[in-house]
C-alpha cells in the first residue's frame, strides 16, 4: 500500500514549476491554472527541507496558498508585504530568491530565521514578535502617500493569535482614522502556537458574512466609482448603510465595519484560484480593508494537521512516514521549562493563592502541566505580554499570587507593565522569564539579551538567576514565601545539568550568593547557568596546573589559582562575597549570558567604585555594539567569548 505521505519523499527535479521560480515575477508568468500545483510543489519542498533542518513547520503549510496568491497579484517587491511573525513566512522565502539557500535556514551564517530586510528587499520589515504588522504597514501605506508612491499597495499579514496582542488593535485604531488604502489579511487559523484564546478568539469563530451581499457590494461599487459618484462624503454615508444591511443580513455588529475598515469574509485560505480572484477584485480600492481567510495551520501533512502544537516546530522528522527523530536518553537532563512546570504544581499544591499566568505559551513554558491539573488557577491570556503582567499585578494587589512566565525576549514589551503596575506597588508577583541569554537558532529576535540590565535600575525588584534545577526549585520555593515583592527568575532554554533535579524545597536567603571553588589569584563572579561553563574551565585549569607541577616539581605552577562565586542574585547583590573579592584578588572575570553593559559586571564595576577598590576587571558577557545573530548555543557562546576557552583565557590575562 503507498504510503499516505510518500508524496513528499522526491526530489528536486521533481518541483516542476517551482524549479523554475526564482523571484515572483516568475510565478506572475504562470497561469493560474498552475497556481495550485504550484502550492502542491511548494508545501512539499518545505516539508522535505524542515524534515533534515528543523525549524517552524505548520505556521508556514498553513499559509502557502495565501503566500503565492500574494506574490501573484502583487508586484513586490515595490508593493509591501509585511508578515506578522516569520513563523510563517517560509514559503515566502523560498519564493524570493532563496530557495537554494533554504537549506542554511537558522544555521550559523545561513538565511536568518525571520524575515529581515537587511537579508531580502522582499523582507519590508522585521517579524519575530507577534502583532506589529499593521502599525508597521500603515506606517509603510502613508509613506507611501507622502512620497508621492500612491500606486504602491500595502498587505499586512496576521494571524488570529497575534490579534489577540495590544499592538495589532492600537494599528486597528489607527487604521481606521487615518487616510490609507491598506490591506490587513486576517489569517484565521484558530491557533497561535497552542490554541487560540479570548474573546477576539469567539468573535472570530462565529463572524460570517453573506456571500451574496458581498457580490452585490464589489459590484455596486465598481459601477459608482466608473460613475464618478463616489467622492468621500459620499462613500462614507453608503459605507454606513452597508454596514447596517451587513449587519441585518448577519444579525451582528461586525466590529471591523464598526471601525469603518471595510470587512470581506470569511473565505477559505486554502482556494488558490479563489484567493487570486478576490484579491484582483479588492486590489485597488480605497480605504482600509480586512480580508479574512479561515485557513488550517500545518494544511496539506497529515501528521501536522493532527498535532499543530508539536508540529509548530517538531524538530527532524521522516517526510515518507510522519515520524518524529527524538533521542530518548534517560540519563539527559531535564528541561528548564519543565522543571519549572513540574515545580509551579508542586507549589500550587501546598499554596492555594498561587496562580499561573502565560502569554500564549502554556506548552511553552511547560504551565500546561499545571494547566492540566488546576485549569482554574491557570490563565493563558494569548499574545498579550504587558497585559499579562499587569492582570497579575491585579490578582497580586488583591491576594493571590501570581507566578507569570513570559520568554525573556518577549518581556520586553512589558517593561513599562513590571514598572508601573507591579514594582511601584511593590505587589508580590513571581516573574519567570524563559529563554533567558543565548536562544540559538532562533536568532536576533529571540535572545533574552536585555533583562538583567534592564530590569536591574528598578526599585523593589529582586533579580536572579539559578545555576541548576535544583537552585531552580529552591529560588521558586523562596520567591513564593510571604512579603518577597516582585521577584524575577531567570532560566535559559533547553536542558540543565541535573539528571536526579528533584529536590526538597528550602530557602534561599535573598541576596546570598556561595562560594563554589576556593583560590587565591583570581576571582570569577557568575551569574545563572552559563557559572557551569566556569566551573568546566576552572575544572580544566586545576587539571593543567597539577600537570605543569608534576612535570616540573622544581618550579611553581604557572596556572593561575581561581575562585569561583557563583552570585545567585543580580539585585540585591551579595555585599559579602563583594567584600571579600574586593580585600583579596587584584583580578576580577565577571561572567554572565546577557548584555555585558548594565548587568553583573557593571554591579560588579559600580560596588568597587563606590567602596574605593580599583582591582581589575574583566567582564564577559554579549555585546551591546550589534545584535547576536542565529546558530547553535554552542558556536555562539563560542562567537561572542563565553564558552570554556573563552573563560580560561579570560582567567589566565
Amino acid at each position: 500500500m503507498q504510503s499516505l505521505y510518500n508524496i513528499y519523499a522526491v526530489g528536486q527535479e521533481e518541483l516542476r514549476l517551482l524549479s523554475k521560480i526564482q523571484y515572483p515575477k516568475d510565478l506572475r508568468e504562470l497561469k493560474v491554472d498552475e497556481l495550485p500545483e504550484v502550492c502542491k510543489e511548494l508545501r512539499q519542498d518545505i516539508v522535505q527541507e524542515l524534515s533534515v533542518n528543523p525549524g517552524h513547520l505548520a505556521s508556514s503549510l498553513g499559509v502557502v496558498e495565501i503566500t503565492v496568491a500574494l506574490h501573484y497579484v502583487y508586484d513586490t517587491p515595490e508593493d509591501r508585504i509585511v508578515w506578522d511573525v516569520g513563523h510563517q513566512a517560509y514559503g515566502h522565502k523560498i519564493l524570493t530568491g532563496r530557495r537554494e539557500q533554504f537549506c542554511t535556514n537558522r544555521k550559523l551564517g545561513g538565511i536568518k530565521p525571520f524575515p529581515s530586510p537587511t537579508e531580502s528587499e522582499y523582507d519590508t520589515f522585521a517579524c519575530g514578535h507577534a502583532s506589529n504588522s499593521i502599525s508597521a504597514a500603515l506606517g509603510m501605506a502613508v509613506a507611501a502617500a507622502l512620497e508621492g508612491k500612491a500606486q504602491r499597495h500595502v498587505v499586512a499579514v496576521i494571524g488570529d493569535g497575534a490579534m489577540s496582542g495590544g499592538l495589532a488593535f492600537e494599528g486597528l485604531n489607527n487604521v481606521s482614522s487615518s487616510p490609507n488604502d491598506l490591506l490587513i489579511i486576517l489569517n484565521d487559523n484558530n491557533m497561535s502556537i497552542d490554541r487560540s484564546v479570548g474573546g477576539m478568539k469567539q468573535y472570530l469563530l462565529s463572524l460570517n458574512t453573506n456571500k451574496t451581499y458581498n457580490a452585490i457590494k464589489f459590484k455596486a461599487t465598481r459601477w459608482l466609482n466608473r460613475k464618478g459618484m463616489m467622492n468621500d462624503d459620499r462613500k462614507k454615508g453608503i459605507q454606513r448603510l452597508s454596514n447596517a444591511i451587513k449587519s441585518a443580513i448577519a444579525h451582528q455588529q461586525n466590529i471591523f465595519d464598526g471601525m469603518n475598515i471595510r470587512y470581506f469574509g470569511p473565505f477559505d485560505g486554502h482556494d488558490i484560484k479563489e484567493l487570486v480572484r478576490i484579491l484582483n477584485q479588492i486590489k485597488d480600492m480605497k480605504g482600509p480593508k480586512l480580508l479574512h481567510l479561515h485557513t488550517q495551520k500545518g494544511h496539506g501533512y497529515a501528521p501536522a494537521e493532527k498535532d499543530v502544537t508539536t508540529w509548530h516546530a517538531p524538530g527532524k522528522f521522516d517526510p515518507e512516514t510522519g515520524e518524529r527523530i527524538v533521542n530518548k536518553d534517560p540519563n539527559k537532563p531535564q528541561k528548564y521549562q519543565d522543571v519549572f512546570g513540574h515545580t509551579l504544581l508542586e507549589l500550587a499544591q501546598q499554596n492555594p493563592k498561587i496562580v499561573g499566568v502565560t502569554p500564549a505559551m502554556p506548552s511553552g513554558c511547560s504551565m500546561n502541566i499545571m494547566m492540566k491539573e488546576m485549569p482554574e488557577r491557570t490563565f493563558d491570556v494569548g499574545i498579550a505580554e504587558g497585559h499579562a503582567v499587569t492582570f497579575s499585578g491585579g490578582m497580586a494587589k488583591d491576594g493571590l499570587l501570581p507566578f507569570c512566565n513570559i520568554y525573556s525576549a518577549f518581556s520586553q514589551r512589558a517593561f513599562d507593565n513590571i514598572i508601573h503596575d507591579v514594582a511601584l506597588l511593590n505587589l508580590h508577583v513571581v516573574f519567570c522569564f524563559d529563554r533567558a541569554g543565548l536562544v540559538g537558532e532562533d536568532g536576533a529576535t529571540h535572545h533574552g539579551a536585555f533583562d538583567l540590565a534592564a530590569l536591574r535600575p528598578i526599585p523593589n525588584l529582586t533579580i536572579s538567576s539559578p545555576m541548576d534545577e535544583h537552585e531552580l526549585r529552591r529560588l521558586m520555593y523562596t520567591a513564593q514565601l510571604p512579603d518577597k515583592g516582585p521577584f524575577v527568575i531567570r532560566y535559559p532554554r533547553g536542558g540543565g545539568v541535573l539528571v536526579d533535579w528533584r529536590c526538597p524545597l528550602e530557602e534561599i536567603k535573598v541576596g546570598t550568593g556561595r562560594k563554589l571553588h576556593d583560590g587565591s589569584d583570581v576571582a570569577v563572579l557568575s551569574i545563572g547557568p552559563i557559572g557551569n561553563n566556569v566551573t568546566e574551565a576552572i575544572e580544566e585549569l586545576t587539571s593543567l596546573s597539577s600537570q605543569t607541577s608534576e612535570a616540573s616539581q622544581a618550579s611553581p605552577a604557572s596556572t593561575p589559582s581561581v575562585a569561583h562565586y557563583d552570585m545567585r542574585f543580580l539585585k540585591p547583590i551579595d555585599e559579602t562575597i563583594l567584600l571579600e573579592v574586593a580585600e583579596k584578588f587584584k583580578r576580577i572575570v565577571t561572567v554572565e549570558n546577557g548584555v555585558k553593559t548594565g548587568g553583573l559586571g557593571s554591579a560588579v564595576i559600580e560596588w568597587m567604585s563606590d567602596h574605593g577598590y580599583h582591582p581589575e576587571i574583566i567582564r564577559l558577557g554579549l555585546p551591546d555594539t550589534q545584535f547576536v545573530e542565529h546558530g547553535t548555543v554552542a558556536e555562539l557562546q563560542h562567537i561572542v567569548g563565553l564558552d570554556k576557552e573563552a573563560i580560561i583565557q579570560a582567567i589566565k590575562g
